[in-house]
C-alpha cells in the first residue's frame, strides 16, 4: 500500500477510457497521498500499438496540450489497433511548470531504468520501461526546449537496437514531416526514454517541438502534423485527427535534413558566472572558428566581453534563452549534417 505503482487499466478492452497510474508518496499535508498520472486508452481490436507521451519534462507544452486534444477527438471506430496516451507523464512537474518533479527533484528523462522502491519519478520510470513500453510497438515521446532553451524544430531518435529496428525508426522519424531529424549517441545504458524503449524492444521516437515555456500557432501546427503523420504511417489511423485547415503553416524541408550529435565539442558551456549574448540563432549553418557569441561579466565592467567561437561545424540546433548563466550551463550547440546511409552503416 505504501510503495510501488498500481493501476486498473484493462489493456484488452476496446473503446475509450481515462484512468490513472497511482504512486503512493506520503507528504506532510497528506500521509496517504498518491501521485496521479493520467493515462488515456483508445482501442479497436488487434493492430498497431502506439504509446504517445508528453510532460516527461513539465515545462514543455506542445505535446501536453495536443495529446489531451487527441484523446478527446479520437473515435475508437476510426482506428485499428490501440493507442495509449500520457499527456502529463511526470504529472508533478507538469503541475508545477517545472522541468523536474517538485516532490523528489526527479528528472524523468534521466531516471530510466528506474527503481520500483525509489521515489515517485524513479518508480514511474521503472513502470514505463518494464511494464508499459513493452506492451507497444512504438513509443513517441514529445519534448521541446522548455523554459530555458530555444530549439530547432526536429525529430529525434537514438542509435539504439538492431540495424533493422534503427532503419524502421529512421523511416518513421522521416514520416513525421519535420524539417530536421537528429540522431543522438547516448549509448545502450542511457537514462533516457529512448534508451528505455530500446531496452524494452520497442521503436523509440522523440523530438523537440518548441521552446521558451510557451506554444505558438506554428509550433502547435507542426507538432499536430507530426502526431497525425506517425499514426497514419503505422496504420493506426487513415486520416489526420489533429491537423485542421487554416492552421498556421508548418515548416517543411524535404527530404528531412538528418543531423548527428556525438561530441561534447559541439556545444559551448559557460565556465563561470556571466551573461550570454548569441551572435547566431538556431538554424544557422556555421563553420569551426565562427563567432558563436559573447560572454559578458557585469561585475568587471573594465574588462571586454569574451568572444566565444564554435569548435565544430554544423547547424545550430539549440541555444540558451536566459542570458544570465552559471558555470556548466550549455550556451549554444551545433549538430553535424549526415546522410542516412552513414547512420545505417554504423549500425550494421
Amino acid at each position: 500500500m505504501h510503495t510501488g505503482l498500481y493501476h486498473a487499466l484493462d489493456f484488452a478492452a476496446d473503446g475509450k477510457s481515462l484512468d490513472f497510474l497511482s504512486i503512493p508518496f506520503s507528504v506532510d499535508r497528506s500521509p496517504y497521498y498518491q501521485v496521479k498520472v493520467p493515462v488515456c486508452r483508445v482501442r479497436n481490436g488487434a493492430g498497431p500499438r502506439v504509446l504517445l507521451m508528453a510532460g516527461n519534462h513539465g515545462d514543455e507544452y506542445e505535446g501536453e496540450l495536443l495529446l489531451g486534444r487527441l484523446f478527446r477527438r479520437l473515435d475508437p471506430a476510426r482506428i485499428r489497433g490501440e493507442v495509449t496516451i500520457l499527456p502529463a507523464t511526470n504529472a508533478p512537474a507538469v503541475m508545477a511548470a517545472r522541468r523536474r518533479s517538485p516532490l523528489d527533484e526527479g528528472n524523468l528523462n534521466r531516471a530510466f531504468p528506474g527503481d520500483p522502491a525509489g521515489s515517485p519519478t524513479f518508480r514511474l520510470a521503472h513502470f514505463l520501461e518494464h511494464e508499459l513500453f513493452p506492451r507497444h510497438d512504438v513509443v513517441f515521446d514529445l519534448h521541446s526546449g522548455g523554459t530555458s532553451m530555444a530549439h530547432l524544430p526536429c525529430a529525434l531518435i537514438e542509435r539504439q537496437g538492431t540495424p533493422d529496428r534503427l532503419g524502421r525508426a529512421l523511416e518513421l522519424m522521416q514520416a513525421l514531416g519535420m524539417p530536421y531529424g537528429f540522431v543522438a549517441e547516448n549509448g545502450a545504458t542511457a537514462p533516457t526514454s529512448m534508451a528505455a524503449a530500446a531496452r524494452a524492444g520497442v521503436i523509440g521516437i522523440s523530438g523537440e517541438f518548441g521552446g521558451g515555456g510557451t506554444v505558438t500557432p506554428e509550433t502547435m501546427a507542426y507538432t499536430a502534423r507530426a502526431i497525425d503523420n506517425l499514426l497514419i504511417a503505422v496504420g493506426l489511423t487513415d486520416a489526420p485527427v489533429l491537423s485542421v485547415a487554416g492552421a498556421a503553416p508548418a515548416p517543411m524541408q524535404l527530404p528531412m535534413q538528418l543531423l548527428q550529435l556525438d561530441s561534447h565539442r559541439q556545444a559551448i558551456y559557460a565556465l563561470r558566472r556571466g551573461w550570454f549574448e548569441p551572435a547566431v540563432d538556431i538554424g544557422a549553418r556555421v563553420a569551426a572558428g565562427d563567432l558563436a557569441g559573447w560572454f559578458h561579466d557585469l561585475t568587471r565592467l573594465d574588462q571586454p566581453e569574451e568572444e566565444l567561437r564554435f569548435q565544430e561545424a554544423g547547424i545550430v540546433i539549440s541555444r540558451r534563452l536566459h542570458s544570465d548563466s552559471e558555470a556548466g550551463d550549455c550556451l549554444i550547440q551545433v549538430a553535424r549534417p549526415v546522410e542516412e546511409a552513414g547512420i545505417l552503416a554504423r549500425a550494421a
